[in-house]
């Protein structure tokens, strides 16, 4: 991989993974809840899932799924459906876990697994697919494997990196967010940022 097309994936790296979309909104929302350490499985998931992802998409996976629309269909609506499920739980809990005992939680395979109905994570791996692991002609480039390796681990950092940095400022503001129903509008605000997620994910 050259030194400009390593610069060209570190710009894209840094802003897919800092943007925010359905992991960052659970990172935020579950050490807001429940604190930064739970919240850590979740961190340690998502680039657990997104390289086996990345993976899956560089061996044809990827294009499985573009080639065959009932399939592509059937991401897309377990996708939503969980988005939404997750959305619900997330706007009905009002107090921090530790106070009442209500449950809002990812865990680690359920991170894992979120990653292969997550569209922006399905986006992000077929782009880098076609832009880096293949050539201008389509065709495979010489080290394909090499490339597929470098993303990977360069996409898991900043997978973790960018969890870590929302769940960190989710931790930060759980003082704040225990006075009075400032825990509940703050989830409210979250689960509708997980339903504009799920209605993004059906019309890409």
């Amino acid at each position: 991989m050259t030194p400009a097309e390593l610069t060209a994936l570190l710009l894209f790296a840094t802003a897919m993974s800092f943007s925010p979309g359905p992991n960052t909104t659970l990172s935020t929302a579950l050490a807001a809840n429940r604190g930064l350490r739970p919240a850590l499985r979740f961190c340690f998931a998502v680039p657990t899932g997104w390289t086996l992802l990345m993976a899956a998409s560089g061996l044809g996976l990827g294009a499985l799924i573009l080639g065959l629309p009932a399939l592509r269909w059937a991401v897309k609506l377990v996708g939503v459906g969980y988005m939404l499920w997750l959305a619900w739980k997330l706007a009905r809990a009002a107090k921090m876990t530790q106070v009442d005992g209500a449950r809002l939680e990812v865990g680690f395979w359920q991170g894992v697994s979120l990653q292969f109905v997550n569209i922006k994570a399905w986006l992000l791996a077929l782009t880098l697919s076609a832009g880096w692991v293949v050539n201008a002609a389509g065709q495979p480039a010489s080290n394909p494997g090499e490339r597929l390796t470098i993303i990977c681990a360069i996409m898991a950092v900043f997978a973790f990196s960018s969890n870590f940095a929302y769940a960190l400022a989710g931790s930060l503001l759980r003082h704040w967010l225990a006075q009075g129903k400032r825990l509940l509008w703050f989830n409210r605000v979250l689960a509708l940022v997980l339903v504009a997620t799920a209605a993004w994910m059906l019309v890409v």
